[in-house]
């Protein structure tokens, strides 16, 4: 069924610009308004040359993925005065860790069956493309009004053709980006990336729904050890102790440290923790109005703006910290390693 309110690009005379809902180091997040029509939508801006650069790639990427009703949509582009704005369709429910917040502080098993099928279906329409996301996670996961799903904040995507055909295979981790609380053991010790490094990152995503917290949250004590643990370790994060035997084997499947172990996107489609629910037979691109959402501030947490240009990001035997050009380590926890995914800031590299 069509959506109740098609979004399209508004001419630069015909928007308004609405209240800040998010900043980063390099850009703003603002609600805005179609004047033509009524409808609401997002706009990305960028302040800086880096900031520039970041949301032209992204750009890119989405534009080659706009035909899926997976991926959030980029809806155009407009220059302002020197300033890239991107116009991004307007998810009412806001990201996933804010919907587990708001309904007890994690989501029903039924519910995170239903949310994990349609990341899958984005997944797979991502990697049939040659993309990999590399910075799948609750806050990097719309939520729409009908209950639809759709993947959001590619800054970190890459693609695995340009990767493999560098001709520089032992520097191509200067290119990758990503969460590390998140990311796959491999991606962390050499910067190998294949399309199994989402597959791990899912895993990850689906205990962060089931819980409301961060992978590996009881079990580290501080962001240096987190990450060679992961990288260098044998283990893997904590299964939700109150989940079904599906839904363990689910994770089992996905969060293998051996990445050639891992199940692909289409072989987790036919599993039963996934395969006996329907997605949702109506997705709205926008909210029929205003009233829908009341508290957008905060919908769009900005650590997707978080952006590491030309850092020295190495990953030699062990992980090594290095800061942005503003001063902030590139892992640092702003409270507790446990506390909530937003300490993690997510590190990009150009």
């Amino acid at each position: 069924m069509a959506s109740m309110c098609q979004c399209v690009s508004p001419k630069p005379s015909e928007w308004v610009k609405g209240k800040l809902v998010g900043s980063g180091s390099f850009g703003t997040v603002h609600l805005a308004m179609n004047k033509s029509t009524g409808g609401l939508f997002v706009v990305k801006s960028a302040h800086s040359v880096a900031g520039h650069g970041a949301l032209k790639k992204e750009v890119e990427i989405l534009k080659s993925l706009n035909s899926s009703p997976y991926i959030v949509h980029c809806l155009g582009t407009e220059e302002d005065e020197g300033n890239l704005n991107v116009f991004m369709e307007y998810m009412a429910g806001g990201n996933l860790a804010d919907v587990a917040h708001k309904f007890g502080g994690s989501l029903d098993e039924d519910v995170v069956r239903v949310y994990t099928r349609e990341i899958l279906l984005g997944l797979k329409h991502l990697h049939q493309h040659g993309i990999v996301h590399c910075d799948l996670k609750c806050k990097n996961v719309l939520l729409g009004s009908f209950g639809n799903i759709k993947l959001a904040d590619f800054g970190c995507a890459k693609r695995v053709k340009e990767l493999r055909g560098g001709g520089n295979v032992a520097n191509s981790w200067k290119s990758i980006g990503g969460t590390p609380l998140w990311m796959a053991p491999e991606v962390l010790r050499s910067g190998m990336l294949e399309f199994a490094a989402d597959i791990w990152s899912l895993g990850c995503t689906v205990i962060e729904m089931a819980t409301g917290r961060p992978p590996w949250a009881n079990e580290v004590s501080n962001p240096m050890s987190a990450v060679l643990r992961i990288a260098h370790g044998d283990d893997i994060p904590q299964f939700p102790t109150h989940f079904s035997p599906e839904g363990l084997d689910f994770l089992a499947r996905c969060l293998d440290r051996e990445p050639n172990k891992r199940c692909t996107v289409e072989e987790l489609l036919s599993h039963p923790f996934v395969s006996s629910t329907t997605s949702p037979k109506e997705c709205a691109s926008s909210p029929a109005s205003v009233l829908e959402f009341q508290n957008f501030e905060d919908t769009y947490d900005l650590d997707e703006l978080e952006y590491s240009e030309g850092n020295d990001f190495s990953f030699i035997n062990s992980f090594t910290y290095h800061n942005d050009p503003e001063g902030t380590s590139i892992c640092q926890l702003e409270d507790s390693a446990s506390e909530s995914s937003g300490n993690w800031i997510t590190v990009r590299s150009g």
